[in-house]
């Protein structure tokens, strides 16, 4: 049986030979090798071609979800398994966006580290339990943004609408959205007309009824 061929990228030396030391020990994984930040792993991935890659979040040079989309454009058959320290739901979706097959915190057991190398590598997907709630109710949200014919919203004017329901300012939304205010205001203009409604206190009552939004 042909054993599964992993690649470890991690900018942390000692955390990436411990994760390489548990995995050399089952019969079915092969290291075939490692990278200490995300430009290396786009450059050993085109090199080694691995079945899996595990990939930290936050590395220098090239962040890991950037990392996984370069992979993804010219090595599509290569699967990824996130194994961080972060549990933020903006890491996590933007991993699981960027093609993530599997998503763990550094702290999980050992056994589950490998039951998702080998899930993932069945063509499976494994999300550590703790977000499995976050993933359905975003799925959930979803489904509901399409349901109600709202997915004409784009992702950046959601991100928007959730602001305006903090009462955060568009100066300050565009500082933390790093856009310049004229296209905040843009993005206001487009809510505006899409929700047919005249004022941010109505779009931000509407987008919430209809679901697009939870406050």
């Amino acid at each position: 049986m042909e054993r599964i061929k992993i690649l470890v990228a991690d900018d942390h030396e000692v955390v990436r030979d411990g994760i390489v030391g548990n995995l050399v020990r089952q019969p079915d994984f092969a290291i075939v090798g490692q990278a200490s930040n995300g430009m290396e792993a786009v450059q050993r991935a085109a090199e080694l071609s691995p079945h899996i890659i595990l990939m930290d979040l936050r590395m220098p040079e090239l962040d890991g979800v950037e990392a996984m989309i370069r992979i993804k454009q010219d090595n599509p058959e290569i699967k990824f398994i996130v194994f961080t320290t972060y549990s933020d739901d903006e890491y996590l979706f933007a991993a699981i966006k960027a093609g993530a097959k599997g998503y763990l915190l550094k702290d999980a057991p050992r056994e589950e580290l490998f039951k998702a190398i080998r899930a993932v590598s069945r063509g499976e997907s494994l999300i550590q339990p703790v977000f499995t709630t976050k993933v359905l109710d975003k799925l959930a949200l979803e489904l509901s943004r399409k349901s109600t014919g709202v997915d004409a919203l784009s992702d950046r004017e959601i991100e928007v609408l959730d602001l305006m329901a903090k009462g955060v300012s568009n100066k300050d939304i565009a500082d933390q959205l790093s856009i310049t205010q004229s296209t905040v205001k843009t993005h206001v203009t487009s809510i505006f007309q899409k929700l047919n409604v005249t004022t941010r206190t109505e779009a931000v009552t509407t987008a919430f009824k209809r679901g697009i939004i939870q406050l």
